[in-house]
């Protein structure tokens, strides 16, 4: 069943959505960055779920610092947090070409490593 629309599920929901197109294998014929910004749109869409759940309101941009900041103390956050920031590069410039370099296949798989880690936090957030 779906989830109520702009509820913390349903946000979590897209996060995994992204998460699954961020996955996608380089043999998909799309270009790394773009994968790579799937993975982003994964961390920021799973931070702002938990952010919802705790009735939290969070402004509508994609510095995942920013929203991370918003967190309450009590909210343990995700492994590897400073590596999980590092995404917000390709919030904008992985969706335009000519905004940065390509993503190496290196990058791509840190990216989405670092995303499964952001959603498995949001999950066990969202069960607490």
């Amino acid at each position: 069943m779906p989830h109520e629309p702009g509820s913390p599920s349903r946000w979590l929901d897209y996060a995994r959505g992204d998460l699954v197109l961020a996955q996608r294998s380089a043999d998909c014929d799309v270009p790394l960055l773009l994968l790579c910004f799937h993975a982003q749109q994964a961390v920021e869409k799973s931070v702002k779920a938990v952010l919802l759940s705790r009735e939290i309101e969070h402004p509508w941009t994609h510095n995942l610092s920013i929203l991370f900041e918003l967190l309450p103390p009590d909210v343990p956050r995700p492994g590897e947090l400073e590596a999980v920031l590092g995404l917000t590069v390709y919030a904008v410039a992985g969706r335009y070409p000519a905004e940065i370099d390509e993503a190496s296949h290196a990058e791509h798989t840190e990216a989405v490593r670092l995303a499964t880690v952001a959603v498995a936090w949001a999950e066990r957030e969202l069960e607490r």
